[in-house]
């Protein structure tokens, strides 16, 4: 008897997330589109029979996480321009909860409200992590970015959620460089996030690309797609070095700001880029370094976190 093929993976169910995430679980689709009714048109039925939504279709993921943004963070107005990057709202909210997690005090609390103050590097147009850093814990952030149109779009939904108290933005104006530039002289942060470009050119990322098609199950030759699925400018997606040279960088000037920041941290998509970050980090004298593990769905991946200080707290 022939082998069975295993169904694709159920996309609505995400495990193994934090616990403060609210994406615990199926999505309930009835509240979703309660909250953000367009979200119906684009619902479907996925081959476990669940509600669900064509992952592959950038319009439906567009608007999936404007239904998220609005039902789980009331963050009203949510839109990014043709071509850029879509972030996963929940691997997005992830890292958040793991970062902030080395925030606690002696309490066991995660410190909240705007005496906590967060750098984004490459907030984009999404402006996702201080979107939701805001709602969950009430943190003050600066979102950074080359890209000047990302930077206008970021603007638009701070003004439009009313949140230009908490959220600033700036533009980094030399992009060889991440925090030169960028930290003024009487800066202090208490963490630094960053989404770094994955790829080293545009052909790679195109491959990236095409791969991401193949795993949704949905490359057909007769369709017409989209050359990147989920979207994504070039500054978003490739970079001189690829990640393994971005995050070098982003490694090597951490230790010029040793004291204006508590923690510093980045995603790393590609595991085998750990190990050199963790050397490099010992070797500009980091004095805490942790890797800390994430999985959504059959996705894995992971950020490194670090600080130059004995016992790091907000």
């Amino acid at each position: 008897m022939p082998a069975r093929s295993k169904p694709p993976h159920d996309a609505t169910q995400p495990p193994a997330l934090h616990p403060r995430n609210r994406h615990q679980g199926r999505y309930d689709f009835a509240e979703l589109i309660a909250s953000h009714p367009p979200l119906g048109r684009f619902v479907i039925t996925n081959p476990y029979g669940k509600p669900s939504i064509d992952f592959a279709d950038p319009e439906a993921v567009k608007v999936f996480n404007r239904a998220l943004l609005k039902h789980h963070y009331r963050i009203e107005h949510w839109d990014i321009p043709a071509g850029y990057l879509c972030p996963p709202i929940p691997g997005r909210a992830d890292y958040l909860h793991g970062a902030a997690d080395l925030l606690t005090g002696p309490d066991g609390e995660v410190p909240r409200g705007n005496q906590v103050r967060v750098l984004d590097i490459g907030t984009g147009s999404n402006c996702i992590y201080p979107l939701l850093g805001q709602r969950d814990y009430g943190w003050r952030f600066v979102g950074s970015d080359i890209d000047g149109t990302a930077l206008a779009c970021a603007r638009t939904l701070i003004e439009a959620n009313r949140l230009t108290d908490h959220i600033e933005l700036r533009r980094q104006a030399q992009p060889r460089h991440i925090f030169h530039g960028l930290v003024r002289p009487d800066d202090h942060f208490d963490l630094t996030l960053c989404n770094p470009p994955f790829h080293a050119s545009a052909e790679e990322a195109t491959r990236g690309s095409q791969r991401k098609w193949r795993n949704l199950g949905r490359l057909d030759p007769k369709r017409k797609l989209p050359v990147l699925n989920f979207g994504g400018q070039a500054a978003e997606l490739w970079c001189e070095g690829g990640e393994a040279g971005f995050i070098a960088r982003l490694a090597q000037e951490s230790a010029e700001f040793a004291e204006q920041v508590v923690w510093f941290s980045t995603l790393v998509s590609k595991g085998a880029n750990v190990d050199g970050l963790v050397a490099r980090l010992k070797r500009m004298g980091a004095r805490q370094i942790r890797t800390i593990d994430m999985a959504q769905g059959q996705k894995r991946s992971r950020f490194v976190a670090w600080s130059y200080r004995g016992d790091a707290k907000a």
